[in-house]
């Protein structure tokens, strides 16, 4: 794999001095420049982007899984209280018992959910940067009308 620089290079021994160059050749390189690099970063995040998102999509079907087995284990640990509590009371009231344990934990959990959820800020850290672009690199509204 080669690490030379292309353009750069060619650019010192084939082209003028800065000085002896007009403004509108340089702003069309900058600009060509600025586009050539633009377009690299957005091909090394798609790169990068699927490269992760394999990656989480297999980690989020083992926990998928995980959480299908985990579902089945509280039935059948609700199935053996109701049955266990079927031996000392009426297998209705065992029955209401075990579905009131599970009202509450419900209840419990959506509480604790919420709360997290009122937590959320969205983006701070992207909105800080985003507000922290200089007013030259942004398009002019009436530019082009």
């Amino acid at each position: 794999m080669s690490t030379s620089m292309p353009d750069a290079s060619r650019r010192t021994v084939d082209t003028p001095e800065v000085s002896q160059r007009s403004f509108g050749e340089l702003m069309g390189e900058v600009t060509q420049d600025l586009s050539t690099l633009m377009r690299q970063e957005l091909e090394l995040a798609k790169a990068e982007m699927r490269s992760e998102a394999a990656t989480a999509g297999k980690a989020s079907g083992m926990l998928a899984g995980a959480g299908i087995a985990a579902h089945l284990v509280l039935v059948f640990l609700s199935v053996a209280l109701w049955w266990g509590l079927s031996n000392v009371m009426d297998g209705g009231w065992a029955g209401l018992i075990v579905a009131a344990i599970w009202a509450l934990i419900a209840a419990v959990l959506a509480t604790v959910g919420r709360t997290q959820f009122r937590r959320v800020r969205g983006l701070p850290q992207t909105t800080e940067t985003v507000k922290a672009i200089p007013q030259a690199v942004k398009p002019d509204e009436g530019a082009f009308r």
